[in-house]
């Protein structure tokens, strides 16, 4: 299963850093065990919402250029409070440093100005094609279906960014 916690990108600074929104809904699936009477948000998913969203800047900032980016280390974890059904974590990442295919990003998610999660981040970039010569048509396929979901996202946030912009 595939999870997308992005719904849009309010800032954005290619290669440098991002701002994006995640409406937490009922609908969430995994809100119907965790925890049942008390559904919030578990901290491994707003850890992964500022994965995605530091991937996406090096995506960005690279022209796509790499088919799988992971999270290497994550630093400095905290979590402060929960995020609940019709709450809106909003998640600003900056590149702290980048060395080769290693980057170090700066990450915090709020809900209405309180902080909820933050984090210092470090993802490493690559290409399944560099360790086997036999999986470079994966990264073709991977990178296409990266452009086409970029394309989704910048769609639906193109009228928050031209905001961001004036």
């Amino acid at each position: 299963m595939r999870f997308s916690l992005i719904d849009v990108v309010t800032e954005l600074k290619p290669g440098s850093g991002m701002t994006i929104v995640k409406n937490l809904t009922r609908a969430e699936e995994y809100l119907a065990d965790h925890f049942p009477g008390f559904p919030v948000m578990p901290g491994v998913m707003m850890l992964e919402t500022l994965v995605q969203t530091s991937a996406w800047v090096m995506r960005l900032g690279t022209d796509f250029a790499y088919s799988t980016i992971l999270l290497d280390e994550a630093k400095a974890l905290r979590f402060k409070s929960f995020v609940a059904p019709g709450d809106q974590l909003q998640v600003t990442v900056s590149k702290h440093k980048e060395d080769g295919p290693l980057w170090t990003f700066k990450a915090q998610g709020k809900v209405r100005d309180t902080e909820v999660v933050s984090a210092r981040l470090v993802l490493k970039q690559f290409n399944l094609g560099e360790r086997d010569e036999r999986f470079a048509e994966n990264d073709r396929r991977l990178v296409e279906h990266m452009k086409a979901t970029w394309s989704e996202l910048e769609r639906v946030s193109e009228p928050y960014l031209l905001q961001s912009q004036n």
